[in-house]
């Protein structure tokens, strides 16, 4: 049998939750005692907006700035390689790190584009 809901554990939990995300967003919790849950969740939502008005990146700026990371990683292992066949004095163990990782960082960022191609066309196969 299901436990019935009470007014205090549905407080509690609300406050547990408002607690997590001030945490996640590095702000204080400025919650009074005497504050109905329904002016506390629009207290809570009031300062998340206005804490996502600050600098928060976005997902596009994500995405380009480990693209861009990627493509330095296989920038600086081409230079490398490059050097190393010229003659100069670079190591063969650094070459070859490098190379690992912009084939590493290459593999991964095509793993995740391959995750989230497969998600678009799950959620566009949905029936609306």
């Amino acid at each position: 049998m299901i436990d019935a809901t009470s007014a205090t554990n549905i407080q509690s939990m609300l406050e547990t939750i408002r607690q997590y995300q001030t945490q996640a967003k590095g702000v204080s919790p400025n919650v009074n005692v005497g504050e109905s849950a329904f002016s506390r969740v629009l207290t809570s939502q009031s300062e998340l907006t206005r804490v996502n008005t600050a600098k928060t990146p976005n997902f596009i700026e994500s995405v380009k700035t480990m693209v861009d990371k990627v493509n330095a990683a296989n920038v600086k292992a081409d230079a490398l390689g490059e050097a190393y066949q010229r003659g100069e004095d670079v190591p063969l163990t650094d070459v070859v790190l490098s190379m690992q990782k912009a084939s590493l960082s290459f593999e991964a960022t095509l793993q995740v584009r391959n995750k989230v191609v497969k998600a678009y066309e799950e959620i566009m196969n949905m029936p609306v």
